[in-house]
């Protein structure tokens, strides 16, 4: 397995995203974050920052926010990219995106 990622919108409302050693290779870096700014821009997210800085786990928490659950219930191609990109950017195993406790572990 390469990775997965855990999307949770409350807790009996989650989404797992496994990139598995058969599918293909992840992303660079690079181009993960790419990713990440481009759909924070294209779904209208805000900088949580006051100085207007946004910081790489600020892209992955409010991209999954704003897409929302039914994207990710939905659209399985854009789940799936978003979780590459994650992997990718964050060079984690596994990524627990919990959008009720504002955190990614």
């Amino acid at each position: 397995m390469r990775g997965a990622v855990i999307v949770a919108f409350a807790p009996d409302r989650e989404y797992e995203l496994r990139i598995t050693a058969g599918d293909a290779p992840l992303p660079a870096e690079q181009e993960g974050e790419l990713w990440l700014s481009k759909q924070f821009e294209e779904l209208g997210c805000t900088p949580r920052s006051l100085v207007g800085k946004v910081l790489a786990l600020d892209k992955v928490l409010e991209v999954a926010r704003e897409a929302g659950e039914k994207r990710f219930a939905g659209d399985v191609a854009w789940a799936e990219a978003y979780a590459r990109a994650v992997l990718a950017l964050l060079k984690r195993p596994l990524v627990r995106v919990d959008l009720g406790e504002n955190t990614v572990a």
